[in-house]
């Protein structure tokens, strides 16, 4: 594996502070490598960009321009509908000026000439209505842009309706000249207020004079064609009044006035066209008449001729409305491009702010990318190791049988010079120190699995010396005292033998118990029955007919022994243990039920946790050794044993895979001799029987000698499960190998252990002769006949046997005590007979 301090490749102390340890990196660091760059120049780079950007190109440079732009965007369009608003004016001028030469003659007029008269004005109205109509159409997109134009608008618009009114009422009812006059001048009045609305803002004053150019020949135009409107009211009349002497040169001023203020405003263009326009013949016979008139305009001087007047001022005022029209149009073309020449700025601005911002959002994202790529690199791989490498490799380490295997520890993801870069490489080096600890421990866990192996084999030869010693004892001993003794140190040693069984289930040893051919699943049941030192306790309810494959026998046999030795050592003496197998499908299930304590549901919990998941050897293991080698030889087979809480007790299920199940092997037809000098049993069960086989205590066996009535002797569970020909000297229950002859079928059904203990005749002095490990032999159906035994009301073995032990030792002691000399009685003391 190659882990050492020194081995964490490119990984130094190049420069120690105090609790700052930093790593040599393998190359020079270039300021041009984005991935070299320091974390926290990484993150100021991530983050004051794009702030920078954002407040200082797009907080103060955007919304100014966008500001001036929609304002200069307003001005123009309201500027452009000034071409609708003049060309109301002009109609409502030609309606007023009409009217006013009309208002003398409709006074005087009966119904039918005033009908003639409004017929004669009806073409001005609706040329004024048309216009109107015109104006609110261009108006509505404007309704919602400015608050200032909108109210403006609003009084002009009534206005507008007032006059609509004083037409309605003109005919029918009597008004003065000033009041239907005066309602034409506040309509024209207030849309040259409105024209005069838009404002492009103070840092715009060229637009201001356009504005202003318009506006003021405008209001000239309309001081005009007030003139004009007198003139022709006085020519209608055929006088001029008292107050046309006041009014007509206070008119003449004022639009003298405002014709001086459109020419400082005026372009030098606007001025020379002005010029043009003045010298032209309509418009200079127009201002002679006009001249003539205000020469003479008091009361009592001639008047011009009307129709003559009319036709003169309305060329000039056609003239003038061309003019006026001209002003317009180079006005709003001004204050179109102004607004486009501000919108393109702005779009250039916000597309330069837009253009630095997504560099610094690519920066960004480029950095970003950088540091999450190298995070995500070396999570995964931290979460890899833990989760996976790491585990798999104690899981390696913890389950190694022979020599340590070598285990890699891959390298670094992320190849960076920066901060994680140097983080990825301190993780793997965190990552060998633990392998390296892992590796220590492992060895150190095969040494003292070895030692354990060492010990238990040890151990098991010594048991199975004492095992032989302990039968040879049996055979030769007469005293049934003495013989009860040897029995219990026989049970003692088989159960010494699988506590060094559960030593090698400890160190990861496999059993060396195995058969060749498959064994009965009732077989097994007894075998693991008589591993245990309570047997007598254990009662096979139904045991249904499987066979079990050999190599699985041997640990199968030490599981259930386990299981059952829990239940009789937790329960009251006096109770039954119940086992119980079926058949579910391809597979098989095991019931141990007892009547003990129980566990409580934390207990149980824990219990099936460490049955489900084998745990590994330590302390706590080794003071639960049942537990611990039950679910590591389940775990091994891939049986499932689970606890449940039962009706005053507790229940073991082992559900046994159909992996470990097999069919019925055939009977063996050469049987060998029996073990041991003993007559060999029929291997066939329609094998012929001997007389009075119903009386022997197993088939084919009769005692040398009538057999006197014995204690029952404990078995062992290679009798059970070694096939009758089993030579002496072959291969047993610890032989690698198996046994050398066929392993004996055990037919379905079979019945509880015999009450009478299983026994080879007696020997000279009339005791029963012990068979080892013989609770059932390996011939298929028992000699005695089968019928349903009352086993709840038949006494038990143990206590008979005990009984009879007692009373032997009681004849015994009696005949020691016998004595030629005759008791004497203390003084006073009667005897039985009366005598002293």
């Amino acid at each position: 594996m190659g882990v050492g301090p020194d081995q964490t490749h490119g990984v130094s102390h190049h420069r120690r502070r105090r609790f700052d340890v930093r790593v040599v990196p393998h190359r020079r660091r270039s300021p041009l490598r984005l991935q070299d760059w320091r974390m926290r120049t990484k993150l100021a780079t991530v983050l004051v960009i794009p702030s920078v950007a954002f407040l200082v190109l797009a907080g103060v440079q955007t919304q100014s321009l966008v500001g001036r732009s929609s304002t200069l965007g307003d001005f123009a369009a309201q500027v452009g509908i000034g071409r609708e608003i003049t060309a109301l004016v002009h109609r409502l001028q030609q309606e007023r000026d009409r009217t006013a030469g009309e208002l003398p003659a409709l006074r005087d007029a009966s119904d039918e000439e005033s009908a003639e008269i409004l017929v004669t004005l009806q073409p001005y109205r609706d040329a004024s209505d048309q216009a109107a109509a015109v104006l609110r159409r261009a108006a509505e997109p404007l309704a919602d842009a400015d608050a200032s134009w909108r109210d403006t608008y609003v009084v002009a618009s009534q206005a507008y309706q007032q006059v609509g009114y004083i037409r309605n009422t003109m005919a029918t009812v009597l008004l003065s000249d000033d009041t239907i006059l005066g309602n034409y001048h506040r309509a024209v009045d207030s849309l040259l207020t409105l024209l005069a609305q838009p404002t492009p803002g103070s840092d715009r004053p060229e637009l201001a004079d356009a504005v202003l150019r318009y506006v003021q020949f405008a209001r000239a135009k309309d001081l005009s064609s007030r003139v004009r409107a007198e003139l022709y009211a006085a020519a209608r009349a055929g006088g001029y009044d008292t107050e046309d002497a006041a009014q007509l040169p206070d008119l003449r001023a004022r639009q003298l006035t405002a014709l001086g203020a459109f020419r400082i405003a005026a372009t030098n263009a606007q001025v020379s066209r002005y010029d043009e326009m003045s010298v032209d013949p309509a418009f200079v016979a127009a201002a002679r008449l006009e001249e003539q008139a205000l020469a003479q305009g008091t009361a009592g001087s001639p008047v011009l001729d009307a129709e003559q007047w009319w036709a003169a001022s309305e060329e000039r005022h056609e003239l003038m409305r061309r003019y006026e029209a001209e002003v317009v149009a180079a006005s709003a073309r001004q204050a179109d491009d102004a607004s486009d020449t501000q919108l393109r700025e702005t779009l250039l601005v916000v597309g330069g702010i837009i253009a630095v911002l997504m560099v610094a959002v690519l920066i960004s994202v480029l950095i970003g990318r950088s540091l999450a790529r190298s995070i995500r690199l070396l999570r995964s791989q931290a979460l890899r190791i833990a989760q996976i490498e790491l585990p798999e490799a104690l899981a390696r380490l913890r389950s190694v049988s022979g020599g340590v295997p070598q285990i890699e520890v891959s390298p670094a993801v992320v190849r960076s010079l920066d901060e994680i870069g140097e983080l990825a490489e301190s993780f793997v080096a965190v990552h060998r120190s633990a392998v390296g600890v892992a590796v220590e421990q492992a060895t150190m866990r095969r040494n003292v699995n070895a030692m354990f192996v060492n010990l238990a084999r040890r151990s098991q030869v010594l048991v199975e010396r004492q095992l032989e010693l302990l039968d040879d004892l049996e055979r030769e001993e007469g005293d049934p005292e003495q013989l009860e003794n040897l029995f219990k140190l026989d049970h003692l040693a088989a159960r010494m033998r699988r506590n060094d069984e559960s030593l090698l289930v400890l160190a990861g040893t496999e059993s060396t118990r195995r058969w060749n051919r498959p064994v009965g699943l009732s077989a097994v049941l007894l075998a693991a029955s008589a591993e245990i030192e309570q047997y007598q306790r254990v009662r096979h309810e139904a045991v249904a007919d499987l066979h079990v494959v050999g190599h699985a026998v041997g640990e199968l046999v030490h599981l259930l022994a386990e299981l059952l030795e829990n239940a009789t050592a937790f329960s009251r003496p006096d109770t039954i243990v119940q086992v119980m197998a079926r058949a579910e499908g391809p597979s098989a299930v095991i019931e141990v039920a007892d009547q003990g304590l129980g566990m409580s549901p934390t207990a149980l919990a824990e219990a099936n946790a460490v049955l489900a998941v084998p745990p590994a050897a330590d302390v706590a293991a080794v003071e639960r050794m049942g537990l611990f080698v039950v679910s590591h030889l389940a775990a091994r087979h891939g049986i499932e044993v689970r606890l449940h809480g039962g009706a005053g007790g507790l229940v073991a299920r082992v559900r046994l895979p159909g992996a470990l199940l097999a069919v019925a092997p055939p009977p063996s037809l050469d049987p060998a001799p029996s073990p041991r000098g003993l007559p060999a049993a029929p291997s066939r069960p329609d094998a012929p029987r001997t007389p009075g086989a119903a009386e022997l205590p197993v088939a084919g066996r009769r005692p040398t000698t009538v057999p006197r009535p014995a204690r029952p002797v404990p078995v062992r569970a290679a009798d059970v499960l070694a096939p009758a020909g089993t030579p002496a000297g072959g291969a047993g229950w610890w032989s690698r190998e198996g046994p050398s002859s066929a392993v004996a079928a055990v037919g379905a059904g079979m019945p509880a252990p015999p009450a009478v203990p299983v026994t080879a005749g007696t020997n000279e002095r009339g005791l029963p002769v012990r068979v080892p490990m013989a609770q059932l032999s390996a011939v298929t159906q028992p000699a005695r006949p089968e019928r349903q035994p009352a086993a709840r009301h038949d006494p038990d073995p143990a206590a008979v046997g005990g009984m009879l032990s007692r009373l032997y030792g009681g004849v015994r002691r009696a005949e020691a005590e016998e004595t030629t000399e005759m008791p004497v009685p203390p003084p006073g003391v009667r005897s039985e007979g009366g005598r002293k």
